[in-house]
């Protein structure tokens, strides 16, 4: 079987975590915890780093930071993972949906100024499968309206906008190190901020809100949202060869490109002018014109030893969110599209050329 995606742990990575291990700080303190958080930050051009156990945890601190009232709203676009919605609707906030660009797969900017209302208290943009969003014109947005700009940034490790990373554009920002990310630490994640005051808070609200100098003394609800040191020093070795990885992805993917020349029948991943795609995967959406879905297609590639995933299934879509009475009767054209024509690749950092030329010759003979 060639899987997705397989992490590339090397050497180094080993050593450090020894080195972790050895040291005895294996738990929420120590160096690579310092270390970690300074240089993924530094990395992102964002002020301040504060690791935490994975990428949705990120996402609840960085919408507890806009104190939301009951009621109040938050947009975001409808085709992504669950995870950002369901943060804003545990601090009793109101998600507010928009569709995708078919070009893109972003949000479509174009939606969002007419769904801000006197009760929109954010964007939450989420740059979807390594493609950054279109940050400009979402910033302006924000700025006209008095909103902040939080951006899930867990899929784009790496990726650039206009010359500026994906996670360091924005007012505060989040990442997912989980196994398949371009930067893992197994499981863990990491909220970006530019203020002191939100890195103070984020740091306590990840620390049960225990207070400097009395630590069992609480005048906040706070969560055990700690990552440990001996994550961080996987992390901080991956950190050091991030341009490397990135390289990688971009070839793996440009060899998917080239195997796929001539197909007109499907889309392949774009990459916006101005923009670095880190192709955290690599998506192809199937045309119309073809009878067979991606459930069929991720069977057949299935039985040819191939393992595939499916694209997101739309917050609109999602029964749960039914269930509370939101987004009923919505529709969003092109994340329905995407949602049952699109599924990715084996992609990871370990795969070969030649298991490349072998999916992509699957991937012909099932739509032949």
């Amino acid at each position: 079987m060639i899987p997705v995606c397989e992490p590339l742990i090397t050497a180094h990575d080993i050593e450090l975590v020894n080195d972790a291990l050895t040291s005895g700080w294996i738990s929420s303190a120590g160096k690579y915890l310092d270390l970690f958080e300074e240089r993924w930050a530094e990395y992102c051009n964002m002020p301040h780093g504060i690791a935490v156990s994975n990428g949705s945890t990120a996402l609840d601190i960085a919408v507890d930071l806009l104190d939301l009232e009951m009621g109040d709203e938050v947009i975001l676009p409808t085709f992504t993972i669950i995870s950002p919605a369901q943060s804003v609707v545990r601090a009793g906030g109101v998600p507010v949906l928009v569709d995708s660009n078919p070009g893109s797969w972003q949000m479509d900017v174009d939606q969002i100024e007419g769904r801000i209302t006197s009760r929109t208290r954010a964007i939450l943009v989420v740059h979807i499968y390594g493609h950054p969003a279109d940050m400009d014109p979402i910033m302006a947005l924000a700025e006209k309206h008095g909103l902040t700009v939080i951006e899930d940034a867990a899929e784009v490790h790496g990726a650039e906008y206009k010359g500026r990373r994906c996670g360091g554009i924005g007012h505060i920002s989040t990442f997912s190190f989980y196994a398949n990310k371009l930067v893992t630490t197994g499981e863990g994640g990491m909220v970006l901020v530019k203020s002191r005051e939100h890195a103070e808070r984020a740091r306590s609200l990840r620390n049960l809100c225990f207070q400097p100098g009395r630590r069992f003394y609480h005048e906040a609800l706070g969560y055990n949202y700690r990552m440990t040191n001996v994550q961080a020093a996987m992390g901080v070795g991956q950190v050091e060869r991030i341009e490397e990885t990135v390289a990688r992805k971009r070839e793996i993917a440009h060899t998917y490109d080239a195997a796929f020349s001539g197909i007109a029948s499907i889309q392949l991943p774009s990459e916006m002018p101005g923009m670095r795609n880190v192709y955290w995967v690599y998506g192809i959406v199937l045309g119309e014109e073809r009878e067979t879905d991606a459930v069929q297609v991720m069977s057949q590639l299935r039985s040819r030893g191939i393992e595939t995933r499916p694209f997101f299934l739309g917050m609109h879509e999602q029964p749960v969110f039914h269930s509370m009475g939101l987004f009923r009767n919505e529709h969003y054209l092109v994340a329905e599209r995407l949602a049952r024509r699109g599924l990715y690749l084996p992609n990871g950092l370990t795969i070969s050329n030649d298991q490349i030329a072998e999916v992509a010759g699957a991937v012909r003979e099932c739509l032949a």
